[in-house]
């Protein structure tokens, strides 16, 4: 447990008088030490308590002893066969078992919290897990998951304005319209499902961590637009960026799950390609095994059945080889590659691709950081409004993409000083 630094409070004591002001407790009293105190205290016997709390015996000494030379007064008198409880330690023994008691409700209040927010997450998602059967209607699951989004809001100070970028359909949300964007949102679904539309709330969640305006492009979707419709629309509204007028080292590419695999495969074909590579990748709980190698069929984490998004891989590959290292980035060369945030949840059905994408891109010698949240929730940073994680994570994305922009921005005057 971590340690407990208490103050003094200057209460009565009814058996000892007054207690005397001392500075706080030192902060390397820790609960275990209380708890082993408590324990003896209540059973004067060390053997019954060190079952109680299933620790050994000198392990529970130990954590006694510690406790009395950190407060520096004896609070047990033992003897051959006897324990007894010192006047510092009648002290002690109340305050202790109320301290103990309020941290031990303050614990179970917060998992009961924890525990009804990772429930809404789960009641947000059941009406897309109701309608992904494997004989699904696609519309419908497109309604869903439009319906879910729709529950969430921009934030405020955040405008959204329609952009035709590259002549690919996108939104701009920003709170600076006249300033150019630097961060492109590519949303999730499967590469089937979602809109630019539905993702505003997150990508107005992190411009306003960012400090910067968001491009979310409407890419197209399958099956009606198969590989490499989505990635070519991707490479059109990166250019347009581009052609603004913003230093590609200033932007960040965002996706999330299918979306985070297509900002890998944005990122492998501009540096296939040549192409002026953006600063930085932000992704969350990308969706990378495209041939879903490293996925257990039977996950019951999974949102929606393996047989269903296998439906939805081979809807967009069409006729394209799935080993294709565009599409594949844990079987691409990842050289050369911008530094790359990867964001997963512990308990999400797609953790091992964040996790193998890290190590991949460590591997190429790109510089990658994983952060993996405590959350059983696939993409996790949607519910950012009510969420903690998700807030967290999406501040620490936008924090990310403002170094981007700042270090860009640093080097092009330094470049301009040496100049």
């Amino acid at each position: 447990m971590a340690p407990y630094a208490g103050r003094s409070d200057n209460r009565d004591v009814e058996e000892t008088g007054n207690v005397i002001a001392f500075p706080q407790a030192p902060d390397a009293v820790e609960l275990r030490h209380l708890r082993a105190f408590v324990a003896v205290a209540e059973e004067l016997n060390f053997g019954r308590a060190a079952d109680r709390l299933h620790i050994s015996q000198p392990a529970l000494s130990r954590q006694v002893r510690s406790l009395e030379q950190l407060v520096g007064t004896e609070l047990l008198r033992r003897s051959t066969h006897n324990v007894e409880l010192t006047l510092a330690g009648e002290a002690l023994l109340d305050r202790a078992r109320k301290l103990l008691s309020d941290i031990d409700e303050a614990v179970a209040a917060a998992q009961s919290v924890g525990g009804e927010l990772i429930a809404r997450v789960a009641r947000l998602w059941e009406p897309i897990t109701d309608e992904a059967t494997t004989d699904a209607n696609l519309q419908a699951m497109r309604d869903a998951y439009e319906q879910l989004l729709a529950q969430f809001p921009v934030p405020d100070g955040m405008q959204v304005r329609p952009v035709n970028a590259g002549g690919v359909n996108s939104l701009v949300v920003s709170a600076e319209p006249a300033e150019p964007p630097t961060i492109m949102l590519l949303h999730g679904g499967g590469f089937v499902l979602g809109s630019a539309f539905g993702y505003r709330p997150l990508a107005g969640a992190l411009g306003a961590a960012a400090g910067t305006g968001v491009l979310v492009p409407d890419f197209r979707l399958a099956p009606e637009h198969p590989h490499p419709a989505a990635l070519d629309d991707a490479l059109a509204a990166y250019s347009w960026l581009l052609e603004r007028g913003v230093d590609p080292g200033t932007v960040a590419v965002c996706g999330d799950s299918a979306g985070g695999g297509l900002a890998m495969a944005l990122l492998l074909a501009l540096k296939d390609r040549g192409l002026p590579l953006p600063g930085g990748g932000i992704l969350f709980c990308p969706a990378v095994d495209i041939e879903g190698n490293l996925q257990d069929p039977d996950d019951p984490r999974h949102v929606m059945s393996f047989e269903v998004t296998s439906r939805f891989t081979k809807a967009y590959l069409a006729d394209h080889p799935a080993d294709d290292p565009i599409l594949s980035p844990l079987c691409a060369d990842l050289t050369g590659l911008p530094p790359l945030l990867i964001q997963g949840a512990s308990g999400d059905h797609v953790i091992a691709d964040a996790q193998a994408l890290a190590k991949r891109a460590r591997k190429h010698g790109v510089y990658s950081r994983l952060e993996v949240y405590p959350v059983e929730a696939h993409v996790f940073q949607l519910f950012w409004s009510f969420l903690p994680e998700a807030a967290d994570a999406v501040e620490k994305a936008g924090a990310f993409a403002r170094d981007v922009r700042e270090s860009a921005d640093l080097e092009l005057e330094e470049d301009a000083t040496s100049a």
